[in-house]
């Protein structure tokens, strides 16, 4: 791999995610490792939000964003009323947050 692949892998590998709470309120963060970042919060251990609401789960996930992209989005995620927010889930394939989780879980296996 030369320098101009690992320089735009590193870029872009920023993810823009959404959790569904367990008392039913959304949270929006981003990340670069969604798997350990899931795993941190329902461990109490992420955002002083999440950390009374566990356990969260994934319900939207955006990935292949450079880490500006990434903020820019979440930033603009949140500004979105909880409607907006549902909108954007509903729109998304939940068998595409399914296949995408269990890419990572199987390329982290390895």
């Amino acid at each position: 791999m030369d320098n101009e692949q690992i320089y735009s892998n590193q870029n872009h590998d920023y993810y823009i995610y959404i959790l569904k709470c367990s008392d039913g309120t959304l949270y929006t963060g981003m990340t670069n490792d969604p798997v350990h970042r899931l795993k941190v919060h329902n461990q109490g251990l992420g955002s002083k939000y999440t950390r009374v609401r566990r356990p969260v789960s994934f319900v939207y996930i955006e990935s292949g964003l450079s880490k500006s992209d990434a903020l820019k989005r979440e930033r603009n995620i949140k500004k979105m009323t909880r409607q907006g927010k549902l909108k954007l889930i509903e729109d998304k394939d939940l068998n595409e947050i399914d296949a995408f989780l269990n890419k990572y879980l199987n390329k982290c296996s390895i």
